[in-house]
């Protein structure tokens, strides 16, 4: 059993609570930017073992009856294609993803704005395809001088000139399908018409990172600095907050360096703002559910090397600067820890350079590592898929749990009919093969009931792996890092 250290539940209850909190503060209603992941929070659930990664929307359930969604979408992000890469998916197919996924868990969504918007092709098409589907659509512009020259932002000319976006509950959640989307811009925009129409409203921010009643060097923290060095975040100590309370709270430099034109936009538009710091806009409260420290420091560096890996690979497909790898190599020199650190990197390696093939070795909840390498039937993702479940299922290791005579006619499929190159089975291949083979095989039923118990187990491979491994990987819950070396770049036959 892995260990635990953040309580779930409790952050469910403080969270919920909390923004209830925030609402009552200002009086009928609160715009709550969301920034991070609303869904699959796989980040937060390393870093803070025993956070779900589907805690933030669990917790908005809470809050269902009280709360609309507002999703905010750059039109330029929309024109030029701009892609989600975990997903694989362009931002406007994102907001279609995201309204979908709201719908069916019982959210109103109630409307999507165009920010920075201007007539183009793409953009009225995606209105288009919205308005069919019953979305009402609104369209903030770009304004001249924002954010810096408040007195022009915050008039009929600057904000003013925005479509009203008509909201009917007193929590409107404004989440995006990913950063520069203009979320802020967009809450800024609803309360100067609020205020304009009587309604008194209001503003906060909900980031899970960096966790601000933690210190600035702790794991956790630098963890998330890790995980946005090619955005070049940095986290802070909140002077703000220092001054106005005698105390430190870390934020990180975006927030820091807006808020004192966000305040005197508040002020502006509400006469007063009772924000004296960023911190104070947060109502995160994730710090406060920590109940071990020192599981969430360990895993927080494991997240750090794997940062590391996800940026060397990316710098050897050309998709990040050799500026993003140094800075996080900076921050394992601040951590004191090195890739040696992830146990399953030393023996992946070892054995790839004893056998002359691509290897791979995983770490299980209970610590034991396991390793698989290519051979003339499967790849060693594969290899060390099936070797895990033979060790979770206390099966021999002399069993085939797939028959070599159900193997080499799915081969012969991908050569001669799909025209593959690679005749080796891919790990989504040979588990579509072993429940196959436990119809009949009680054993290899066995195997197949181990799969839930791969969820948090760590992988090291000696190559990069193909983009359906990663894929299988990531849906049975293990974190993955590999060599940023092509399998063409390396021996592949068995000796």
């Amino acid at each position: 059993m892995a260990k635990i250290g953040f309580d779930n539940k409790k952050y469910l209850e403080m969270q919920s609570a909390k923004i209830l909190e925030r609402i009552s503060m200002f009086g009928d209603k609160l715009y709550l930017e969301f920034g991070g992941k609303l869904f699959d929070d796989y980040h937060a659930s390393r870093v803070l073992p025993g956070f779900e990664p589907d805690s933030k929307i669990k917790m908005l359930s809470q809050l269902k009856d009280q709360a609309e969604i507002l999703i905010a979408i750059n039109a330029e992000d929309i024109e030029n294609g701009k892609f989600r890469s975990d997903l694989n998916i362009t931002y406007d197919l994102e907001t279609i993803r995201l309204i979908d996924i709201f719908r069916r868990m019982d959210f109103y969504v109630g409307s999507v704005v165009l920010t920075k918007f201007s007539p183009q092709p793409r953009t009225e098409a995606f209105i288009k395809r919205l308005t069919a589907q019953g979305i009402k659509v609104y369209k903030h512009y770009a304004i001249a001088g924002y954010p810096s020259e408040v007195e022009k932002i915050v008039s009929d000319e600057g904000l003013g000139k925005n479509e009203y976006v008509i909201t009917t509950r007193p929590l409107v959640v404004v989440t995006a399908p990913g950063p520069g989307s203009g979320k802020m811009a967009t809450c800024l925009s609803q309360i100067y018409h609020d205020y304009k129409h009587g309604i008194k409203a209001g503003y906060a921010k909900y980031e899970t990172f960096p966790v601000w009643n933690l210190p600035l060097t702790h794991p956790v923290n630098v963890a998330y600095e890790a995980a946005t060095a090619d955005l070049n975040d940095m986290n802070m100590i909140d002077p703000f907050h220092l001054e106005a309370y005698g105390k430190m709270s870390v934020n990180y430099n975006r927030d820091v360096e807006i808020f004192p034109v966000l305040s005197a936009m508040m002020t502006k538009i509400m006469q007063e703002n009772i924000y004296k710091s960023p911190t104070d806009m947060g109502v995160n409260m994730a710090g406060n559910c920590i109940i071990d420290d020192e599981v969430c420091r360990q895993a927080s560096k494991q997240e750090i090397i794997r940062r590391y890996y996800t940026a060397i690979n990316e710098a050897r497909k050309g998709n990040c600067s050799k500026e993003v790898v140094s800075k996080i190599e900076i921050l394992m020199q601040k951590m004191q820890i090195t890739i040696n650190d992830r146990a399953v990197v030393k023996v992946a390696l070892e054995k790839a350079e004893r056998t002359g093939v691509n290897c791979c070795a995983m770490q299980l909840a209970d610590g034991t590592i396991i390793t698989g390498k290519t051979g003339k039937l499967i790849g060693c993702s594969a290899a060390v898929l099936l070797n895990a479940l033979k060790t979770l299922g206390n099966i021999d290791d002399s069993i085939d749990l797939i028959s070599s005579t159900v193997i080499e006619p799915i081969q012969k499929l991908k050569v001669e009919h799909m025209g593959s190159v690679n005749p080796r089975l891919h790990t989504d291949e040979i588990l579509v093969s072993l429940a196959v083979c436990a119809v009949t095989n009680p054993i290899a039923k066995i195997a197949i009931n181990q799969l839930s118990k791969l969820k948090g187990a760590q992988l090291h491979s000696s190559v990069i792996l193909s983009h359906v491994d990663r894929k299988t990987f990531k849906q049975l819950g293990v974190d993955v890092t590999t060599e940023p070396t092509r399998q063409s770049d390396c021996l592949t036959t068995v000796k």
